[in-house]
């Protein structure tokens, strides 16, 4: 990774010296939102004039542990200004930034930081404890600077190991400088790295560059200042994630935000009491997270009586089913599709408001929400067979394969698993789509996921689209078991809502026969059996972990 970066950059004169930078993306805050608050649930308030100054600090500090241009710095921390401080400090100082996936298991997160080799791990005490074995003495770990909201000592953590510990972070900015001079380099040069969530083999590493994420960030906020007001955004908006930093880096959020100069709230830990307090209190207006997500701040306005007050919310990283959507649309959010993936930085498509829409039925507003949308400008979306594009017409599927500028070019020392996302030079998605002639892309499933019956293919997220809108399922996964006459035959697993309890198979089975009934699946797409579970596996981005359903159930056949 290193050899990447260019600390021989010298800028030409003219537009060409204009380097696309992340640090480029604060030009607008300085001076306009001096005044505006970055809040850290309910321990930390700081205006934009002071986390300018805190990003001085840091990287002066970071200067004073006599790192190389292209070393690696990696956080362990939850959403917090400090993990914001660390997304523009650390690349705007020529080092990489490493996002650690905390809630991957402790074997697979020590892999992930042996892989990347940082010299600097930022620690927050709450996840010391995977970490406090691992062998310091083999490790390209030279620093650990301690985060802590607990007032927990590291010197009680680490023990023989205490002297790799710097200090603590804040005690190391209030000591530090606040003035520094982020230099010109070469916008090529690695911004970010971070791994996927592993769900077959080790985590996969992906990287960006700054050019690549000053577009995607260009690219973001156009799409969505494009939407009306009701769903888009705009000035005056108060940001909060409910996506984690370390997962793509919050789908490119923070640096839109940061970079408009809007208010942000980070909510520390996601708890639904947490995350719905900060909604209410610190105006909360824009969010994105994942269906389960969505599922938990339902709950917590559902016990307390309570709803939204038009709450944008982006849904990503698992299909959002009409189900769940006309739940939130009933509790006063808007929320609607986007799509992509770590590979993607990820915004690749998003659903399209117009100025211009006719009056739509209910039932068809909530189907073009779950849609997986149109894409954003400069993306090109394709479907290959075969490696063959197909035609846009809204009924053939096949791969979904993309270009677009901010796309990973490989992964990071995994060149043949690189070569082989860019087969035929676009990148391959694993995803089963159609794409209509207005553009519009739909999802049917991923290629993993497919079920294959009797010669035919049976979309699981088609079933569970429709499952979904009993009103007694609160979640619904379709996974595919072994069946000897058909190959395999689809299983549902439901999760019913609290005060439904008595619901019966034969209820849940009844609305996937009026879905035939209507020519909307198949009469083999009817699940052959319905279990009903108290939750489903999820991964540790919280998508619903269907590998691990299917070994769960393994044993399990077809009726």
């Amino acid at each position: 990774m290193n050899s990447q970066q260019n600390p021989n950059y010298q800028p030409a004169p003219g537009s060409d010296g204009y380097p696309l930078l992340i640090k480029q993306l604060l030009n607008r805050a300085k001076n306009t939102a001096s005044d505006e608050e970055i809040v850290y649930a309910d321990k930390k308030r700081l205006t934009y004039t002071e986390f300018f100054s805190r990003l001085n600090k840091l990287a002066n500090v970071l200067s004073d542990l006599n790192l190389q241009a292209g070393d690696v710095v990696a956080v362990m921390d939850w959403d917090s200004h400090r993990y914001l401080e660390n997304y523009f400090a650390v690349p705007m100082s020529q080092y990489i930034l490493q996002t650690v996936n905390i809630r991957l298991s402790p074997e697979k997160i020590l892999y992930t930081i042996n892989h990347a080799q940082p010299k600097v791990l930022m620690l927050n005490s709450q996840f010391a404890p995977l970490v406090k074995d691992y062998q310091f003495e083999n490790s390209t770990i030279e620093h650990i600077i301690w985060l802590d909201d607990d007032g927990v000592s590291a010197e009680g953590v680490f023990g023989d190991n205490q002297a790799k510990v710097v200090f603590e972070y804040d005690e190391l900015l209030a000591n530090a400088i606040d003035e520094f001079y982020f230099p010109e380099f070469d916008d090529d040069n690695i911004e970010i790295t971070f791994y996927t969530s592993g769900t077959t083999g080790n985590p996969k590493g992906v990287f960006f560059s700054h050019r690549q994420l000053v577009l995607h960030t260009l690219a973001e906020c156009a799409s969505l200042a494009l939407l009306p007001n009701k769903q888009g955004l705009s000035y005056g908006d108060v940001y909060m994630p409910m996506t984690p930093m370390f997962h793509v880096h919050a789908w490119g959020f923070p640096f839109t935000a940061t970079m408009i100069g809007m208010k942000q709230v980070y909510p520390g830990r996601y708890a639904p009491d947490t995350l719905f307090d900060l909604i209410k209190n610190e105006g909360v207006t824009i969010t994105h997270c994942v269906p389960t997500i969505l599922q938990m701040v339902l709950g917590e306005a559902q016990s307390r009586g309570d709803g939204f007050d038009g709450l944008k919310m982006i849904i990503g990283g698992s299909r959002l089913t009409e189900g769940l959507a006309g739940m939130a649309l009933d509790a006063g959010i808007e929320v609607y599709t986007g799509y992509g993936m770590s590979e993607t930085a990820p915004l690749i498509c998003l659903t399209e408001f117009r100025k211009d829409d006719p009056e739509m039925s209910r039932e068809d507003d909530i189907a073009r929400r779950a849609m997986t949308g149109k894409p954003v400008m400069m993306v090109d979306t394709q479907i290959w067979q075969d490696g063959k594009p197909l035609p846009h017409d809204g009924k053939q599927t096949g791969e979904l394969v993309l270009d677009a500028p901010w796309l990973t070019q490989s992964y990071f020392k995994n060149p043949d698993a690189g070569k082989e996302l860019w087969e035929g030079g676009m990148m391959h998605t694993q995803d089963i789509a159609f794409i209509q002639p207005d553009g519009t892309v739909k999802i049917t499933d991923r290629l993993k996921d497919v079920i294959k019956s009797g010669g035919e293919w049976i979309s699981s997220l088609e079933i569970e689209t429709i499952l979904s809108l009993h009103p007694s399922v609160a979640d619904v996964s379709v996974i595919g078991v072994r069946d000897e006459q058909w190959g395999e035959r689809p299983l549902a697993l439901i999760v019913l809502k609290p005060e439904q309890q008595n619901t019966s198979e034969d209820d849940i089975k009844a609305i996937a026969e009026q879905a035939v009934e209507k020519g909307i699946i198949p009469k083999y797409g009817i699940p052959s059996q319905y279990k009903f579970v108290d939750e489903l596996p999820k991964t540790s981005v919280g998508k619903h972990d269907k590998k691990l359903m299917r070994e769960m159930y393994a044993g399990q056949k077809g009726i």
